[in-house]
């Protein structure tokens, strides 16, 4: 019989020891759980890091956690440089133009393949962007100007 209460007994450890065991497995997968989402929390903040420390932006903004640039509205001083350089370039285009241009005229100088339906309308919206935030005048016919 006393062999049988030491195997009851011995159960009985192994019993306690299981709980133990299931117990610290279940926090540690827990806190494996947390560490991951700091790590991820952690790898997009050191992208965001490298994405500014790379190209400047000149008036950054979150949307929805993402970084986006915003046209900044003309001022009395009008800084170009606070523009990113695909709207500077347009600008460059639009000022030295002998009178109003069409999005298609800024489009064929750019390159683009103005021949085909919808190609030029990301940059008719830059284009509008830049009319409504004062750096270009859009004339009733559609062609826009620069602003002096």
């Amino acid at each position: 019989m006393r062999e049988l209460e030491r195997i009851v007994a011995r159960r009985g450890e192994l019993d306690t020891l299981v709980e133990e065991l299931t117990k610290q497995l279940h926090e540690a997968q827990v806190e494996r759980e947390e560490l991951a989402v700091a790590e991820r929390v952690l790898n997009r903040l050191a992208e965001q890091d490298r994405a500014s420390a790379v190209a400047p932006a000149p008036a950054p903004a979150r949307v929805a956690g993402r970084a986006v640039l915003l046209i900044p509205h003309r001022s009395e001083n009008p800084d170009e440089a606070a523009l990113p350089e695909d709207y500077r370039k347009i600008l460059a285009m639009v000022r030295d133009a002998d009178g109003p241009v069409q999005v298609r005229a800024v489009g064929e100088r750019l390159g683009l393949d103005a021949s085909m339906r919808g190609k030029l309308e990301p940059l008719r919206a830059k284009m509008t962007k830049l009319a409504d935030r004062g750096w270009l005048h859009k004339r009733p016919d559609g062609r826009f100007t620069a602003r002096r």
